[in-house]
Formats: C-alpha cells, structure tokens, sequence
C-alpha cells in the first residue's frame, strides 16, 4: 500500500512538474533564413526543449531552400499565416526568433500584424538595414557588390530577387529609395500610408535582442544585424545614427529609450552556426525565453 501510495505521488509530482514547464515558458517561434528550411532550425529546437522542458515550439516550413530566394512580398502571406495560427494558440504570447533572411520577414509580418502578441523579437544575424556584400550565392546577380545594383534597382525583374527587395548600396541611395519595395517600405524610408500603424504595432514588442559578430561571413556588413549599414566611404554608420532612428520612423528610437534593445556582438561565430552554437544559445537567446 505505501509503495503505490509513492508511485502516486511521484506520478502526481512529474505531472506538476510537466504543467509547470508548460505554463511557465512562452512559446517559441522559429523562422529559417535564406537557402535553408525547418529541417535546420533541430540544433535550436533541441537546446530550447533541453533547457525548457515542455516549451510549445512551431517552426514553419514555409519558403525553403531555393524558394526562399523569391520575392518576399510573395513569401509574405504563407509566412503570415504560419506565424498567425501559431500566435493565435499561445493566450499569454509568444517568443519569436528569426535567423538571416527571417529576421526580414518576422518585421514585416510584426509591423503590419495588428494582433501579434510577441513579446521577445530575437534577431540573429538579420541583415536589418540591408545587405551590400557577397552575392555569389544568387545566379542572375554580378559577382561584384558594386555592379549588383545595376539589377536590383534598373531591371523589372530585380526586385523580384530576396536579395534585392533588402539591396543597400551606399553607392545608390536614392536609387535604393526609389526602387526598393521591400527594406525602404519596411524602414517608413519611403511613402506608404500604413506608417503609423505599422510603427504602433511594432512598438508592441517587449524587447528586440538582435545578434551578429566580426567572423559572421556573409551578412555585409556585420554590423547591419545591430541596424547599422555603410556610408560612401564603407566606413559604419551606427544605428542611432541613422536617419530611421533619429526620426523614429518604425519605432527603434522609442524602444530604445524604453531599455527594449539588446545588441550582442560575438565574435568566432560563423553565419551558418548562429542557432547552433550552445554559448550564443546561452548566453544571448536562453536568457529572453521566459
């Protein structure tokens, strides 16, 4: 009788300890870069379920591989839904992390989606204010970053391209102003009349925690994953800055002044390892889950 009173109680024990697990994390959302898919995102999944047993993890497999070099606005609605159905099932919010490419969309979808209820928007290595680097991995773009402009901004196909619709060359600002449907929209650096919306509802966020580092390889410059790009003289302009933050056009300067932004800078850490290497898990993604 004592040992199935024991075996009760452990049982009742673990399923406490099991609830408690469910009810004290948030759950997490997990969105690809650029040329890889969900099946990649395992190393993060599996260190966040080791660390927070019983976290409700989604990672959408949605725009994988090559599809993900597509237009983004055409990814937009798949990538929206994913996102939408998992945060419409997490009452009390959500956490979401981006990689590469992902961290582009995840604003997108934050800055037009009304009723997101994310809390922690964790960037890693997300080319926020754009890209002016390597471009080997894109066929139909030059190998040169200094001609690559000639098709993302002067051909009627070249925002078409993801890399395009997020090209910063400091060479061609207003060519980049005029032409770019994707990073200049979502800056507010170009007229749209959902400004003020999109700003409010990113201004819903708890935190942004945005992650890159010197070794990274191919975001160009690195230190566009802390919202900072080039000048003409390549030499960095930093995120505050930057005319989007001066005047606060998405909302970056009112977060910052809330304590809402967190830049880590690591160095020895190469673009594709970003979600698995355990000392950034630890040290710079662990600590927001909560």
């Amino acid at each position: 009788m004592k040992s199935q009173s024991l075996v009760v109680m452990s049982s009742l024990l673990l399923l406490s300890t099991l609830l408690g697990s469910l009810e004290g994390y948030k759950p997490v959302i997990i969105v690809h870069g650029m040329l890889d898919g969900a099946k990649e995102m395992h190393f993060l999944r599996g260190m966040i379920e080791k660390a927070h047993p019983g976290t409700i993890l989604t990672v959408p497999d949605v725009y994988s591989y090559y599809s993900s070099l597509g237009k983004l606005w055409n990814q937009y609605p798949d990538w929206y839904k994913a996102l939408h159905d998992a945060m419409s099932k997490a009452k009390n919010g959500t956490n979401l992390i981006c990689y590469s490419q992902g961290g582009l969309m995840c604003r997108a979808i934050l800055e037009k989606m009304d009723d997101h209820n994310v809390e922690n928007l964790i960037l890693l290595s997300s080319p926020q204010m754009g890209q002016f680097g390597d471009t080997s991995y894109v066929p139909v773009l030059p190998n040169s970053r200094y001609e690559v402009y000639r098709v993302c901004y002067d051909t009627f196909f070249g925002q078409d391209i993801s890399v395009c619709e997020y090209w910063n060359d400091p060479y061609h600002q207003p060519e980049y102003i005029r032409s770019s449907d994707f990073l200049a929209v979502m800056n507010n650096q170009s007229a749209q009349n959902e400004s003020v919306e999109w700003r409010k509802n990113f201004l819903k966020l708890k935190n942004v925690v945005m992650l890159g580092g010197p070794d990274d390889g191919v975001i160009t410059p690195w230190q566009s994953s802390h919202f900072a790009t080039y000048d003409k003289e390549l030499n960095i302009v930093e995120m505050k800055e930057q005319e989007v933050y001066i005047h606060d056009y998405f909302g970056l300067k009112t977060l910052d002044s809330r304590g809402s932004l967190h830049q880590f800078g690591i160095a020895g850490v190469n673009h594709t390892w970003w979600h698995r290497n355990q000392t950034v898990f630890d040290c710079c993604i662990l600590p927001w889950l909560t």
